[in-house]
């Protein structure tokens, strides 16, 4: 039976209990089952809001919008490009575009079984010759994709590799810096295909994938002006943290790969069901569907960037350039400022500088990073004044910056509304000022119906209507204490350690266990106090 219709039946049952006349005993006994059976409604639309939303694996743009971000015009510059230049910026945005066609189907996946003319032992005698430092099984699963990668999509694999050969070191640099095992890096070209500007269908942005809530949660600025998710280096940053707290959390690789596609609670959970089993393998058949093909899939992308030549895969050059130089900019800067003066595309510096929507760098706030190609570094330094100054009333004038505004980023500054008793999606938008279909989209919502408890994120110039200096959970301020040097919280009714911390900018789950000496079986309970972080 589907959870919808279980739902139903529930509803019908708890009305039917409500409105029949009954003596005080019996009404209390009533009382009792209808408590019951609203809790097991509310377990079943948790079922079924799980089973209904789709995550999606490689990042697939949303209508429009990568093509908006990304599509090269070179009639909306004032720069007259070379053949050459054309031709360079078209072919990185084909790699981008091409490598996005990727998007196997899973169950297919799960149930044919592909030919290919390479026996099984070439594929493991190579798997063994990665002396990969994260256990790789070779079964059905992982052959499958495997072949998927190399002889059923070559081309579109050609791209994603060309594509890796630039981005792969400075993932490999930055996972060196968290002392992550070097074969996490494949987990970038199921991701997104290493297309910095990819957006998946649940809204899920970057090179990283990551969703509004978790980029929050590890440090990622989203504003107006700026989306740190396209940014390649800061999100892996923020990618490289998420996997060691899941490892700290599961003290498995497999486990923890399979985490950062479905979350911690659904691996947890995975585990429970299988009977407290913590291999990959063993709790596979209660996962996600996307989850099962998510570690397999992963195996097989690590086979194939290092195998791609014995399959004849043959990438294309990159045009991506091979030295980059950071300028630190602490002033309002337009990327059109620097292309007119120095002569690069503007294409080029959006490549380079994806994290900017709007082609402006609000260094008035706080200073950010240009990147530019290291031919152009020294004139960019002999030409800095020239380059702030040239046109900036134009570009920097209070109505070119409203309008920026008004534009609001990605999805804005973003809250969280606790839905309460009573309270309808058409209250909570007049509220907030937006409208039903905005939160819907915000929170991947398939019809009007709430819950009381739900979690719905509000965005743009909406979140701002309502935002304010201090942490917000359905318009009440969230209460913290300070106590022997630390923010501490008191535990309420319902409350779970994953939404504490969530509650909390810069607070993981792993880092709050870790600081209250818990473990993921610790039970909380209301009235407990609890450390967050040390007090500034």
């Amino acid at each position: 039976m589907k959870p919808r219709s279980l739902i139903s039946i529930a509803f019908i049952i708890i009305s039917i209990f409500i409105f029949l006349p009954e003596a005080d005993a019996q009404i209390r006994s009533r009382k009792k089952i209808i408590e019951d059976l609203t809790r097991r409604l509310d377990s079943l639309q948790n079922a079924y809001d799980s089973l209904s939303f789709e995550y999606n694996l490689l990042a697939e743009p949303v209508s429009g919008e990568v093509e908006d971000e990304v599509n090269i015009d070179v009639r909306s510059t004032n720069i007259n490009y070379s053949p050459e230049e054309i031709d360079s910026l078209r072919s990185v945005w084909y790699l981008h575009k091409q490598a996005e066609a990727f998007n196997p189907d899973f169950e297919m996946m799960e149930r044919d079984t592909l030919k290919s003319s390479i026996p099984d032992s070439v594929y493991i005698e190579r798997l063994n010759r990665l002396n990969s430092f994260i256990p790789i099984q070779f079964n059905h699963y992982v052959r499958n994709n495997i072949i998927l990668y190399t002889e059923k999509m070559p081309k579109v694999t050609a791209n994603i590799i060309s594509l890796s050969n630039y981005y792969l070191p400075i993932i490999e640099g930055i996972f060196d810096m968290y002392d992550l095992p070097k074969e996490l890096k494949a987990m970038a070209m199921i991701e997104s295909a290493f297309n910095p500007k990819a957006v998946s269908r649940a809204r899920a942005r970057g090179m990283w994938q990551f969703m509004h809530y978790t980029a929050r949660q590890y440090g990622l600025e989203m504003t107006s002006f700026v989306d740190e998710r396209y940014d390649p280096y800061k999100s892996c940053h923020a990618a490289a943290r998420y996997l060691k707290d899941s490892y700290s959390i599961f003290g498995d690789w497999s486990l923890a790969i399979a985490s950062y596609n479905c979350g911690a609670g659904n691996v947890l959970k995975a585990i429970r069901r299988s009977g407290g089993k913590t291999d990959f393998w063993e709790i596979y058949n209660y996962l996600p569907r996307e989850t099962r093909g998510y570690v397999p899939i992963f195996f097989a992308a690590l086979y194939t960037l290092k195998y791609y030549p014995e399959h004849g895969i043959v990438p294309q050059q990159s045009s991506l350039p091979a030295h980059v130089d950071t300028i630190h900019v602490n002033k309002m800067l337009h990327f059109q400022q620097v292309s007119d003066v120095i002569d690069i595309p503007v294409e080029e510096l959006r490549q380079l500088n994806p994290q900017y929507l709007h082609d402006i760098i609000p260094g008035k706030e706080k200073t950010y990073i240009l990147r530019l190609p290291h031919n152009y570094t020294m004139q960019f330094v002999n030409s800095e004044d020239s380059i702030y100054s040239y046109k900036d009333t134009l570009f920097f004038s209070d109505v070119a910056i409203k309008k920026v505004k008004a534009k609001g980023g990605t999805e804005g500054s973003m809250i969280t509304h606790t839905v309460r008793s009573g309270e309808t999606l058409g209250g909570i938008a007049r509220r907030y000022r937006t409208t039903v279909s905005n939160i819907k989209r915000w929170n991947n919502l398939r019809s009007d119906m709430i819950r009381v408890g739900q979690k719905l994120r509000i965005g743009g110039s909406a979140a701002s209507t309502r935002s304010s200096s201090s942490t917000k959970s359905s318009g009440s301020t969230t209460k913290t204490t300070t106590k022997d040097g630390y923010v501490t919280y008191t535990v309420k009714k319902n409350d779970t350690l994953s939404g504490i911390a969530s509650k909390f900018s810069g607070v993981t789950l792993s880092s709050l266990l870790q600081l209250n000496g818990f473990t993921k079986s610790t039970k909380i309970y209301p009235g407990m106090v609890i450390k967050i972080k040390k007090a500034q």
